[in-house]
């Protein structure tokens, strides 16, 4: 469906300068654009590309000015622009049907306006909300509950009685509320082996969070794994039992997180951290990417760290630099020591 940039500029609740009669069918970047994209600019330094660039309609800071655009003012042009997206693109509505070849238990509870694609297996006393997709070969557990409009890709696994709250997406090849990895060695009782502890919790996922690809969120051994409205989770990231992570966090690809950690709302996790067991990362907090957070420690606030062990940036930028040049200092150490040898031999001498 076709919007002009006035119809956009109301959405977004930003000032309109130039014509508002302007079609828009679609959003590009500034040297692949057509006419009817969207385009934005956040820094002064890329007006070259939006004053070159085909699309007619940009979202700028306020008080921008491109000859031959319409511009429409936002304070944040990045983010409205990512708003203009899913309202320009929303996401094509599968049709709403179970197809012959998908498994679905005559116990499940299906909601209006759902769609299960081939080879899907729906197992018994499951909920399915209104609205929602189920893609190819995706496997619903017993007793799960999905809420409305979810979108789950194929071959998504839930395990039984996983919980997912309503705009829920999951890409494919996740697994969510696979057991958890705890065994108990006995060593007292004199027996040498490992005996699995009990993975019988749950895992509920709230609202509006994205789960990427091959993605793996195990349940709660006794208690819940828990990830909160509005987390964005990367691809190849494993989440263990009993993790829980606030609201509006975000976490990159290939981040691993042991078990009974917890993340505070609106934390920054850069791409292959490690956060061993135990842990805390509070509100706000940040770990740089490949940092390494031991077992048991605590992230304040707002911190950033980075390196392995997790430390404070600016420490770990001091302690890195001097680490850069330690082929250096190792060379003016060797001179230091052969000068004093020289001088020792030569005081004996004399």
């Amino acid at each position: 469906m076709n919007h002009t940039a006035a119809e956009l500029a109301k959405y977004l609740g930003a000032k309109l300068q130039g014509d508002g009669s302007l079609a828009l069918t679609g959003v590009a970047g500034p040297e692949n654009a057509t006419a009817t994209d969207l385009i934005y600019l956040d820094a002064p330094k890329f007006a070259a590309r939006i004053e070159k660039s085909a699309a007619k309609c940009v979202l700028a800071p306020p008080s921008t000015r491109v000859a031959g655009k319409t511009i429409l003012e936002v304070s944040d042009p990045k983010f409205a622009f990512a708003k203009a997206a899913a309202w320009l693109l929303p996401h094509a509505t599968p049709k709403s049907a179970i197809h012959p070849t998908a498994i679905v238990s005559p116990t499940a509870k299906i909601a209006e306006n759902v769609s299960i694609a081939p080879y899907a297996v729906i197992e018994e006393e499951t909920e399915i909300g209104a609205g929602t997709t189920i893609g190819a070969h995706a496997f619903i557990g017993r007793a799960s509950r999905i809420g409305t409009n979810c979108i789950l890709h194929p071959r998504v696994t839930l395990y039984a009685g996983a919980r997912l709250g309503d705009r829920v997406e999951i890409h494919s090849g996740a697994v969510i509320g696979s057991d958890g990895f705890g065994y108990v060695f006995g060593h007292a009782s004199g027996e040498d082996r490992y005996w699995k502890f009990p993975q019988v919790g749950r895992i509920e996922i709230a609202d509006d969070v994205e789960i990427g690809a091959n993605t793996t969120i195990d349940r709660g051994s006794l208690e819940t794994t828990q990830i909160a409205a509005g987390v964005k989770i990367d691809n190849l990231v494993q989440v263990a039992h009993n993790v829980r992570i606030g609201e509006h966090t975000v976490i990159a690809a290939q981040t691993g997180i042991s078990g009974s950690s917890t993340i505070g709302k609106r934390a920054i996790i850069g791409g292959q951290v490690g956060i061993a067991d135990h842990c805390k990362l509070e509100d706000g907090a940040i770990a740089g990417a490949q940092a390494g957070i031991p077992t048991g420690k605590t992230i304040r606030g707002g911190q950033i760290v980075w390196g392995t062990p997790a430390r404070p940036l600016e420490k770990f930028k001091e302690q890195y630099a001097w680490f850069a040049r330690l082929p250096e200092l190792a060379e003016r150490v060797r001179k230091l020591e052969s000068t004093t040898i020289a001088k020792a031999q030569h005081t004996e001498t004399d």
